[in-house]
Protein backbone atom coordinates (compact mmCIF):
# COMPACT_ATOMS: atom_id res chain seq x y z
CA UNK A 1 0.00 0.00 0.00
CA UNK A 2 1.32 3.46 -0.62
CA UNK A 3 0.23 7.05 0.17
CA UNK A 4 -2.33 7.06 -2.65
CA UNK A 5 -3.88 3.84 -1.43
CA UNK A 6 -4.32 5.32 2.09
CA UNK A 7 -6.30 8.52 0.62
CA UNK A 8 -8.41 6.48 -1.75
CA UNK A 9 -9.77 4.33 1.32
CA UNK A 10 -9.86 7.47 3.83
CA UNK A 11 -10.46 10.40 0.69
CA UNK A 12 -8.49 13.01 0.10
CA UNK A 13 -10.82 15.75 1.54
CA UNK A 14 -8.60 18.46 3.46
CA UNK A 15 -10.40 20.96 6.06
CA UNK A 16 -8.90 24.42 5.24
CA UNK A 17 -8.93 27.72 7.08
CA UNK A 18 -7.76 31.07 5.56
CA UNK A 19 -5.20 32.46 7.62
CA UNK A 20 -7.19 35.89 8.68
CA UNK A 21 -9.70 33.64 10.11
CA UNK A 22 -10.31 34.43 14.49
CA UNK A 23 -9.46 31.22 16.53
CA UNK A 24 -12.74 31.36 17.34
CA UNK A 25 -14.27 30.27 14.44
CA UNK A 26 -11.08 27.73 13.76
CA UNK A 27 -11.99 26.21 17.09
CA UNK A 28 -15.46 25.75 16.30
CA UNK A 29 -14.48 24.55 12.80
CA UNK A 30 -12.58 21.61 14.78
CA UNK A 31 -14.84 20.53 16.65
CA UNK A 32 -17.83 20.63 14.42
CA UNK A 33 -15.80 18.55 11.78
CA UNK A 34 -14.17 16.53 14.90
CA UNK A 35 -10.40 16.62 13.56
CA UNK A 36 -7.22 17.75 14.98
CA UNK A 37 -5.66 19.81 12.20
CA UNK A 38 -6.90 22.37 9.81
CA UNK A 39 -4.39 23.67 6.69
CA UNK A 40 -4.02 27.52 6.59
CA UNK A 41 -4.21 28.87 3.47
CA UNK A 42 -3.58 32.75 2.52
CA UNK A 43 -6.24 34.83 0.84
CA UNK A 44 -4.53 33.99 -2.40
CA UNK A 45 -4.71 30.10 -1.53
CA UNK A 46 -1.49 29.51 -0.78
CA UNK A 47 -0.77 26.74 1.40
CA UNK A 48 1.28 28.92 4.57
CA UNK A 49 0.90 27.06 7.99
CA UNK A 50 -1.02 24.32 9.78
CA UNK A 51 -3.06 24.90 13.18
CA UNK A 52 -3.32 22.14 15.47
CA UNK A 53 -5.50 21.72 18.99
CA UNK A 54 -2.21 21.77 20.57
CA UNK A 55 -1.22 25.20 18.72
CA UNK A 56 -4.62 26.70 20.28
CA UNK A 57 -4.16 25.30 23.43
CA UNK A 58 -0.42 26.49 23.92
CA UNK A 59 -1.26 29.64 22.96
CA UNK A 60 -4.29 29.46 25.45
CA UNK A 61 -1.76 28.64 28.03
CA UNK A 62 0.34 31.20 27.81
CA UNK A 63 -2.53 34.13 26.99
CA UNK A 64 -5.59 33.21 27.68
CA UNK A 65 -8.51 33.03 25.83
CA UNK A 66 -8.28 36.60 24.54
CA UNK A 67 -6.34 34.28 22.20
CA UNK A 68 -9.66 33.95 20.45
CA UNK A 69 -9.73 36.85 18.78
CA UNK A 70 -6.26 36.73 17.39
CA UNK A 71 -5.98 35.87 13.78
CA UNK A 72 -4.78 31.64 12.97
CA UNK A 73 -1.73 33.51 11.32
CA UNK A 74 -0.40 34.57 14.61
CA UNK A 75 -1.07 31.07 15.86
CA UNK A 76 -0.69 28.35 13.54
CA UNK A 77 2.62 26.24 12.62
CA UNK A 78 4.30 28.52 9.38
CA UNK A 79 6.95 26.46 8.70
CA UNK A 80 4.71 23.02 7.35
CA UNK A 81 6.19 19.58 6.60
CA UNK A 82 4.95 18.15 3.88
CA UNK A 83 5.12 14.94 1.85
CA UNK A 84 5.01 13.95 -1.70
CA UNK A 85 2.39 11.13 -2.98
CA UNK A 86 5.38 9.30 -4.15
CA UNK A 87 6.87 9.13 -0.75
CA UNK A 88 7.05 6.10 1.26
CA UNK A 89 5.37 5.39 4.23
CA UNK A 90 8.05 4.88 6.06
CA UNK A 91 9.54 7.70 5.50
CA UNK A 92 6.81 9.88 6.40
CA UNK A 93 6.17 8.19 9.89
CA UNK A 94 9.96 8.63 10.41
CA UNK A 95 9.32 12.59 9.62
CA UNK A 96 6.69 13.07 11.66
CA UNK A 97 8.02 11.10 14.54
CA UNK A 98 10.80 12.97 14.46
CA UNK A 99 9.18 16.26 14.20
CA UNK A 100 6.62 15.45 17.09
CA UNK A 101 3.74 16.04 14.43
CA UNK A 102 0.86 14.09 13.95
CA UNK A 103 -0.70 15.40 10.63
CA UNK A 104 1.34 15.57 7.30
CA UNK A 105 -0.27 17.28 4.01
CA UNK A 106 0.17 15.48 0.94
CA UNK A 107 1.65 17.05 -2.24
CA UNK A 108 1.59 15.79 -5.79
CA UNK A 109 3.51 17.92 -7.96
CA UNK A 110 3.00 20.81 -5.58
CA UNK A 111 -1.01 20.50 -5.44
CA UNK A 112 -2.40 19.31 -2.19
CA UNK A 113 -4.26 16.52 -2.89
CA UNK A 114 -4.93 14.96 1.34
CA UNK A 115 -3.71 14.73 4.27
CA UNK A 116 -2.40 11.74 6.50
CA UNK A 117 -2.30 11.22 10.54
CA UNK A 118 -0.23 8.98 12.15
CA UNK A 119 -4.03 6.86 12.78
CA UNK A 120 -3.83 6.62 9.35
CA UNK A 121 -0.10 5.35 8.85
CA UNK A 122 -0.56 3.16 12.14
CA UNK A 123 -3.77 1.62 10.37
CA UNK A 124 -1.94 0.84 7.22
CA UNK A 125 0.68 -0.90 9.43
CA UNK A 126 -1.86 -3.26 11.36
CA UNK A 127 -3.73 -4.13 8.09
CA UNK A 128 0.06 -5.25 6.58
CA UNK A 129 0.60 -7.09 10.02
CA UNK A 130 -2.84 -9.07 9.36
CA UNK A 131 -2.46 -9.50 5.85
CA UNK A 132 1.17 -11.47 6.92
CA UNK A 133 -0.78 -13.15 9.69
CA UNK A 134 -3.70 -14.50 7.02
CA UNK A 135 -1.10 -15.70 4.47
CA UNK A 136 1.11 -17.48 7.28
CA UNK A 137 -2.40 -19.22 8.72
CA UNK A 138 -2.90 -20.50 5.05
CA UNK A 139 0.25 -21.19 4.81
CA UNK A 140 0.24 -23.96 7.39
CA UNK A 141 -3.39 -24.85 6.41
CA UNK A 142 -2.28 -25.59 2.92
CA UNK A 143 1.02 -27.91 4.95
CA UNK A 144 -1.91 -29.66 7.28
CA UNK A 145 -3.55 -30.44 4.07
CA UNK A 146 -1.06 -31.66 2.42
CA UNK A 147 0.15 -34.16 5.47
CA UNK A 148 -3.07 -35.86 5.23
Amino acid sequence: MSLKSILAVKGDEVVSINSNADLAAAAKLLKKRQIGVLVVFDAGGRLVGILSERDIVGAMAENGDAILRLPVSQVMTPKVSTCNLDDSIGSVMERMTEGKFRHMPVLDENRLVGIVSNRDLLKWHLDTIREHIQKIEESFAELDLMRL
